[in-house]
């Protein structure tokens, strides 16, 4: 049949590992940079909100823009805006130049996810989605994997950490050259490198056209479906985040372990996230194929891995840090399996010619939350830490994380207990149907 949809998903694997790499050098970074900038907890958590606000602003926009323009080119011209960015913080040498930066950033690696989602969604039948998007969406732990030596090798060496932003931004171009060489919809590859076999395969879902018209905003807002999506990403992405930026500084606060020495516990954390990722999209394929309709596969997969996210909230009674790295190993697992079900459910209840718009307004609700967290963490340590108690900071907020995927399953069944795909097409308002 053909297997060239499987390096489309490699291509989408390695965007990914680039874009995760770039975004999480600042937070390996954070600990020298505040030696050398003179950083409190407040201006580190303002810097990850500009971030933040930034990329949420991105999503909305990106989300549509790649609806429009197709997943090819959004993604060049992401790719190129995120890596020329991430290069820019090495030239930076105040707060606010990294605060700029990093606004920079957030926009350009906004379109990854809309464009990968997309992607998928173009080359893959439904039934294999959520693998092909549990295995690129491991990208982002791989990257937590490698960026953790690398960067402590750089900052150790003669280069210095400035050689960290500048090497790991400009590997982004390296990729945009096999992008463009080998990646174009299904419909322009037929005859080239995709055999007619496999694209009758990745069409074998005769109820979405493969070049439907965008549609507007308006419509994806005014279904229910839509918010189901908003709301899980809104409740669960702030704790990536929270994994992102400020486990590294949980490692060096509480068990006094800097960045040459605590690496070796993020890379095990991500190791074991990114088995997680393509797990998680395993099972719910794997639950399909034993008869379960698509949506409660999810659903179901997805209240499995709330449930194993909770044991996190028994950090505090620990004071083993290899204990701890098993604690963050688990839930960061579990998050990455719940990202790559959640993410499938758009392309479940929407076509293709919304599914980029769909997963634009939830990452943009998602960071949005990774907005408005990092304040409360901020806030959280700031406190303990005057008080002498940081620990105790840091288990609250890891209580938060333990019970936030639960909060969000039981929202999402509320707001669309069954599957009901959605056939929002470009017609006049009066005529649309209902969700």
């Amino acid at each position: 049949m053909g297997r060239y949809r499987w390096t489309i998903v490699m291509l989408l694997f390695f965007a990914t590992t680039i874009n995760y790499m770039d975004r999480q050098v600042i937070g390996l970074l954070k600990d020298t940079l505040a030696g050398y900038l003179h950083w409190t907890e407040k201006d580190y958590s303002n810097i990850v909100m500009a971030f933040t606000a930034s990329y949420a602003i991105g999503l909305f926009f990106f989300g549509k823009f790649i609806d429009v323009i197709g997943t090819r080119l959004g993604y060049v011209l992401s790719i190129i805006v995120w890596s020329l960015s991430a290069m820019a913080h090495a030239l930076v040498r105040t707060t606010l130049g990294f605060g700029i930066a990093r606004s920079a950033l957030g926009l350009g690696e906004s379109g990854n996810f809309p464009a990968a989602i997309k992607g998928v969604a173009e080359w893959f039948p439904k039934k294999e989605r959520a693998l092909a998007t549990g295995i690129f969406n491991s990208g982002s732990n791989v990257a937590a994997i490698l960026c953790p030596p690398l960067v402590a090798y750089l900052i150790t060496s003669s280069l210095g950490w400035r050689s960290a932003f500048l090497i790991t931004g400009g590997v982004g171009f390296i990729w945009l050259i096999f992008w463009l060489i080998f990646y174009n919809t299904p419909g322009k590859m037929r005859g080239k490198r995709l055999g007619e076999a496999e694209y009758e395969y990745i069409n074998q879902d005769a109820d979405e056209p493969e070049n439907p018209k965008p549609i507007g905003w308006g419509r994806i807002l005014s279904v229910k479906q839509t918010w189901a999506f908003v709301v899980g990403k809104f409740l669960t992405d702030p704790v990536w985040w929270f994994y992102l930026f400020w486990v590294p500084t949980y490692f060096y606060k509480t068990f006094h372990l800097d960045i040459s020495k605590s690496w070796v516990c993020v890379s095990v954390i991500y190791t074991v996230a990114s088995f997680g990722s393509i797990l998680g999209g395993y099972l719910s394929g794997w639950l399909i194929r034993k008869g379960y309709p698509e949506y409660r596969a999810r659903k179901t997969a997805m209240f499995i891995f709330a449930l194993c996210v909770c044991p996190v909230f028994l950090i505090r009674f620990t004071s083993d840090v290899w204990v701890a790295v098993g604690l963050i190993s688990v839930a960061a697992a579990a998050h990455q399996a719940w990202s790559a079900n959640i993410f499938t459910t758009a392309s479940d209840m929407f076509p293709k010619n919304c599914v980029s718009s769909v997963v634009g307004i939830g990452g943009m609700a998602g960071s949005l939350g990774g907005v408005l967290f990092p304040w409360v963490i901020g806030m959280v340590l700031v406190h303990f830490d005057a008080l002498g108690h940081i620990g105790i900071g840091y288990n609250i907020l890891f209580a938060i994380c333990s019970v936030a995927y639960l909060i969000a399953w039981v929202s999402m069944h509320l707001l669309c207990p069954r599957m009901v795909r959605i056939n929002v097409t470009p017609t006049p308002r009066s005529k649309m149907p209902a969700s």
